[in-house]
């Protein structure tokens, strides 16, 4: 592991303080803009805005890429975001956290897209697992650790906003000084829609509806949690435990969909997001115990439904087009995302805080009851010709230049027996 993992450490140390540094970010903006009374519809832009750029970040970072290189590109892109983090932390007003919210998610495509593509450079078949789980672990504890710094300062001053800025900045310095050759060209990202909706319409429908309560849930679970009457540091291990939670849960679901109707699992899992959603949202418990404890239920859960889909996806799709039916899954995540916060402001406005989750639940029931309906449409693919589940990192690894380093992508250098097997598969699914 020491030998695979030496030539990208650096890079994987940078990995790191970007994370901290989204993490800080998005967690302190909302839980400074509630303090400064900002309503629930203009906190919810905040999110809308950031994954509208952070979707286009994803079609346009390439052409930056392409034009000036790698190395400047990703100085770029890093001192641009370290920028907007500052002008937050001074310029406190709603209409421009707006504003530079979209600016800020085409920056964190680019960085990120940047970051897996040199990493791909490093990756082979034997490595590939052991970089994959490493990278996927340090934007997890990255994120965590920047929303709990949050806990270690007072949100109603400059100091954090300066600390996110200086994250980014030493984020900058791995790759700056780093003497390895740039990588390949980014590729650019393609969609066909009818050919992702052929593949396999529950995880066409399910990636849009889960970014949809992810998005909600995201953007505007900090502003439910303060509104809730929770302290900065009770709002932060909130959050942390809805996604470690999901993180800890993805094995032993993956496991049992490897064995039975992925679908019925995915079914069984935004059901019972959709149950822990519908209690908050109903009894609205004040007790803190009891409401970390449901926010880790529906976060186990809710944050698991994403790799589902995708391994879903991809069990009826050929090795070579793993990664343009992932990444393409993932930008219809990316619409769901925008949607999201969009409905979830003013219905929190209009209802109150724990309404969040009443937009969260009718988006898992809908997953629910879609999952259950293709499960009787079309027969599951036999488990012997399914491909391996493969934990994701999608609450913080999220541009389709990712799936290159995914284990599952080494299928598109499979010899002829990989393309037969499923080849032959899609037959039978024919039939």
């Amino acid at each position: 592991m020491r030998r695979n993992l030496l030539p990208v450490f650096s890079l994987l140390v940078g990995t790191l303080f970007l994370f901290f540094g989204n993490g800080l970010h998005s967690l302190l903006l909302p839980l400074r803009g509630t303090a400064e009374g900002y309503s629930t519809t203009t906190l919810g832009l905040l999110g809308t805005s950031w994954s509208a750029g952070f979707v286009a970040g994803c079609f346009l970072a390439p052409l930056v890429v392409r034009r000036i290189g790698h190395v400047r590109a990703f100085s770029g892109f890093l001192s641009l975001t370290a920028i907007i983090a500052l002008m937050t932390g001074i310029l406190v007003d709603p209409t421009a956290w707006i504003a530079l919210r979209a600016l800020t998610g085409f920056a964190s495509a680019g960085t990120s897209m940047i970051i897996e593509s040199w990493l791909n450079e490093r990756v082979d078949n034997k490595n590939r697992g052991v970089i994959f789980s490493t990278y996927i672990m340090i934007t997890l504890a990255g994120v965590v650790g920047g929303q709990m710094m949050v806990a270690s300062g007072d949100i109603h001053t400059t100091i954090l906003f300066m600390i996110v800025g200086i994250l980014y900045c030493v984020a900058m310095l791995p790759t700056t000084l780093s003497t390895a050759a740039s990588p390949q060209p980014l590729k650019s990202v393609k969609l066909d829609v009818i050919a992702l909706y052929r593949n396999s319409p529950i995880a066409f429908v399910g990636m849009v509806l889960i970014g949809i309560a992810n998005g909600a849930f995201g953007t505007l679970g900090a502003v439910f949690g303060s509104k809730a009457n929770l302290s900065a540091g009770h709002v932060a291990l909130m959050m942390s435990l809805a996604i470690a939670a999901g993180a800890l849960i993805q094995i032993p679901t993956g496991r049992l969909s490897d064995r039975m109707d992925r679908r019925l699992v995915l079914a069984a899992l935004a059901g019972v997001g959709a149950l822990a959603g519908w209690v908050l949202a109903l009894f609205q418990p004040t007790n803190v115990v009891v409401l970390l404890a449901l926010v880790s239920l529906y976060g186990a859960t809710a944050n698991a439904l994403y790799p589902l889909a995708a391994a879903h996806a991809n069990d009826h799709a050929s090795p070579e087009n793993y990664v343009k039916v992932s990444g393409g899954l993932l930008l219809l995540y990316g619409v769901g995302t925008i949607i999201g916060p969009t409905l979830g402001g003013p219905v929190m406005a209009a209802f109150g805080p724990y309404a969040l989750f009443a937009i969260t639940s009718l988006a898992h029931v809908a997953i629910t009851i879609y999952a259950v309906f293709r499960s009787r449409m079309r027969a599951p693919v036999p488990t012997a010709d399914r491909d391996a589940y493969i934990p994701l990192g999608h609450i913080t690894v999220k541009t389709p230049e990712s799936f290159n380093l995914s284990p599952l992508a080494s299928g598109s250098a499979d010899d002829a027996n990989g393309s037969e097997r499923h080849g032959k598969s899609k037959e039978e699914k024919a039939a």
